[in-house]
């Protein structure tokens, strides 16, 4: 059996039982216990969700914030509650890397309002995921505009799909303020796009569109 898919090499025989897929949780005792092959699993599984996380917050830097996050995650550096999944876990430690680079960034002894302050206005001339259509870069280009709590938010729903209450465990707040943070984000967003848009009125009349939109470029950068 192969050990990377646990199928025969050759063609599949009816009856073979394949493995169970090990639950996360599980991969991840074992890797912290020392099992090298849980953790691979465990990369290989969330690596793309990683990566989009970081690729339209950071250029260059990404690869290393990545692998910051798993390795933050393997040293028990950021505590998992064991309230959460362990997606929701790397999320957080991932959020937490993100705003730790961005700190890094600025000259020592300023601070930094993440509720405020956009990537657009750390990295004005950063470039911004290739994107096929012109409503697809705008909508990149619109959360990169938004400040960066919401631009977070906006991401881990769109291309993540995950539920207020998982991303209220990620951003250690309640559902709630979640919801209200999300309809706020949307409202930002739908204003830099038009924004953006320079007089479109067919782009601007398309805007209620923009869990389409978001599903396009999940596509392209997962």
């Amino acid at each position: 059996l192969s050990p990377v898919h646990g199928a025969p090499a050759g063609a599949p025989r009816f009856g073979t039982l394949l493995p169970a897929m090990q639950p996360d949780e599980a991969l991840y005792a074992a890797w912290r216990a020392g099992d090298s092959k849980a953790g691979a699993e465990l990369f290989e599984r969330h690596y793309p969700a990683i990566a989009r996380f970081f690729r339209n917050k950071v250029d260059g830097d990404a690869p290393d914030l990545i692998q910051k996050t798993f390795l933050a995650c393997l040293e028990g550096k950021e505590k998992n509650r064991g309230d959460s999944s362990f997606r929701t876990y790397l999320f957080a430690v991932a959020h937490n890397v993100l705003y730790k680079h961005f700190r890094g960034k600025v000259r020592e002894g300023a601070r930094l309002d993440f509720g405020l302050t956009s990537v657009h206005d750390l990295q004005p001339t950063a470039a911004t995921i290739l994107a096929r259509r012109r409503e697809e870069r705008l909508l990149l280009q619109g959360l990169r505009r938004l400040p960066l709590d919401h631009q977070v938010l906006l991401e881990l729903y769109f291309w993540e799909k995950l539920t207020a209450k998982e991303i209220a465990d990620i951003l250690a707040t309640n559902e709630g303020t979640i919801r209200t943070r999300l309809r706020r984000a949307k409202q930002l967003l739908e204003q830099a796009m038009t924004a953006l848009a320079e007089g479109d009125e067919a782009l601007r009349d398309s805007l209620s569109n923009l869990d389409a939109w978001a599903a396009a470029v999940r596509a392209q950068i997962g």
